[in-house]
């Protein structure tokens, strides 16, 4: 997806992996993947992943997915196989689960939390304001807050949440939005 902080996760031993294939069923404008029809899950892919982490010696695993509005529970559930696998893997690993909003689904936000991710991650992208603008019509601020609200009610240990600047945000926004953040439950912000 473009990241630009592929040095610095490379460095500290970090990796990030994106599940459920690389076509997102939304059109964020900022997002560097693809939209479109995604092909069927891979049901070989969180041991693929738990292999690759042994294999590559990571400390930290990032599990993130493009969104799939295609399948019942957006995929939740292929999530949590996959933490669950690496976690048998390649124990001592720590996983953080950046994952998309679920339809707001409890269930599916449920089924990552209790695979036991250290971290369960969401982000909110961008200000209330421009949110509009800059996500898919089927994603809502208000959405994302829920989704780490619910995180937090279901006992998931670490909360996070990142948006982006220099999008035209005001500083009073981005205040707003931290306070959002944490009345939602974060712990941290990145």
């Amino acid at each position: 997806a473009h990241c630009p902080n592929q040095g610095e996760c490379w460095s500290r031993r970090t990796a990030t992996f994106m599940v459920l294939g690389n076509v997102c069923t939304r059109h964020c404008s900022f997002c560097g993947v693809n939209g479109g029809k995604p092909l069927p899950v891979d049901p070989e892919e969180p041991a693929h992943v738990a292999e690759a982490a042994r294999r590559m010696g990571v400390k930290h695993l990032v599990i993130t997915s493009v969104t799939r509005d295609d399948l019942p529970d957006g995929g939740a559930a292929h999530i949590a196989a996959a933490i669950r696998a690496v976690k048998e893997a390649a124990p001592g690993v720590t996983i953080e689960a950046l994952v998309q909003d679920f339809g707001g689904d409890r269930d599916a936000i449920g089924a990552v939390v209790a695979a036991g991710p250290e971290v369960f991650s969401h982000n909110i992208e961008t200000v209330e304001r421009l949110h509009p603008l800059m996500r898919d019509r089927r994603f809502s601020y208000a959405g994302s807050l829920a989704v780490l609200r619910t995180a937090r009610e279901l006992a998931a240990g670490f909360v996070k949440s990142s948006f982006m600047l220099g999008c035209g945000e005001t500083e009073a926004e981005v205040r707003a939005t931290l306070e959002d953040l944490r009345g939602a439950g974060c712990d941290a912000v990145a």
